[in-house]
């Protein structure tokens, strides 16, 4: 009976414990005009795009906009030197991505090889969040893109024109801002230790590449949220962190999902759409250091929008947003098996003895 009692005491500590979690506000200093120029820079192509009635170039412009998000609080020269290579990088996931879409067959370890790489880059440069992200959201994307081979050139250029006119908001905005504050000094890079750098890159590539598969084997119509919701899982710090993420995108779906359902339901055309999705970003921007789980919220009608908005109108929403809560539900749960591998020292010591036999000696840091 004490047995019991005791039980459901932790389960009600465990309870309490999570309910506080997701009610706690975070601080932040980070200024509104950060927030208002990563939204133009994700929304000015979307105008363009509705000037021109090509809202469906636009939306891949657009997509190329969010590398805004990487610039860092270091001095300018540091910001448009990290700005542009990541420009370059998600420029080539999206170019991988597209090409991908003419083989399904070599979809899964084409992606899974773009997580690996990408995830061993930005560890060994220690770039800050959202880490890889963005990178394989661009490569997804562009791989259910439906696109044919003469196009492969125009969307490449369109995306990358995104990613330009990106770091161009990044540089008036950084002359701008440090009048305001002074920027932070550039952090000597960590050692680059075998385990943090190759290790966990495989694991997770490994895990994004089982989260498509998994959508593959379920027969999904289009996939590519779910090897993204793995990605914005498992990346998370520790195994608590993995579980607060996946619970915190799986609440915020759901409500965003309900939010997404209202949206639909108004008369939206090309330049409502495009306002819409400003004033998304916008929001997004000014929630996610404060609260995770109330930014998913709108980071889900975003996300839709930014993937189906050249579609809407063509089938039932509701079929839509059930299909996306399952994608974003099967990559959460699959995150969390690959953060609960990747912060277990026995997988970890088992594993990662055999990748040293694979890797040469001269390559280990």
């Amino acid at each position: 009976m004490a047995d019991r009692q005791g039980g459901w005491g932790r389960l009600q500590a465990l309870v309490r414990a999570e309910l506080r979690d997701l009610a706690t506000i975070n601080r932040s200093d980070r200024r509104w005009q950060m927030p208002f120029c990563a939204a133009l820079a994700s929304g000015l192509p979307l105008l363009v795009g509705a000037w021109f009635d090509r809202l469906d170039y636009g939306l891949v412009s657009s997509l190329g906009g969010l590398v805004f998000i990487y610039g860092p609080n270091t001095p300018l020269s540091h910001r448009m030197v990290t700005l542009m290579a990541c420009a370059f990088g998600m420029s080539a996931c999206y170019t991988l991505g597209v090409m991908g879409h003419f083989f399904p067959l070599l979809l899964v370890p084409v992606l899974g090889f773009i997580a690996i790489v990408v995830s061993m880059v930005c560890r060994f440069y220690a770039l800050g969040p959202p880490g890889i992200l963005f990178f394989i959201m661009a490569a997804a994307i562009g791989a259910y893109s439906p696109v044919d081979l003469l196009q492969v050139p125009l969307y490449v250029g369109l995306f990358t024109m995104g990613c330009l006119q990106a770091c161009l908001i990044a540089f008036f905005y950084g002359l701008y801002i440090v009048r305001l504050q002074a920027p932070a000094p550039v952090a000597p890079l960590p050692p680059a230790t075998f385990d943090h750098v190759v290790l966990d890159s495989v694991v997770i590539g490994l895990f994004v590449g089982i989260s498509l598969a998994a959508a593959h084997a379920l027969q999904l119509e289009r996939a590519y949220w779910v090897p993204v919701s793995c990605v914005a899982v498992i990346q998370a710090s520790s195994l608590r962190a993995v579980w607060n993420k996946q619970l915190h995108r799986i609440l915020g779906t759901g409500v965003g999902l309900l939010l997404t359902w209202g949206l639909l339901a108004l008369p939206l055309d090309k330049w409502s759409v495009s306002l819409l999705m400003i004033g998304l970003s916008f929001l997004i921007e000014t929630l996610v250091v404060r609260h995770y789980a109330l930014a998913i919220v709108f980071v889900t009608p975003l996300t839709i929008f930014l993937a189906e908005a050249s579609r809407l109108g063509q089938g039932a929403p509701e079929a839509m947003l059930q299909a996306r809560l399952f994608d974003i539900v099967l990559g959460s749960l699959v995150g969390l098996c690959g953060g609960a591998c990747l912060h277990n020292p026995r997988f970890r010591e088992l594993v990662g003895r055999q990748l040293r036999r694979l890797v040469p000696a001269r390559l280990l840091p």
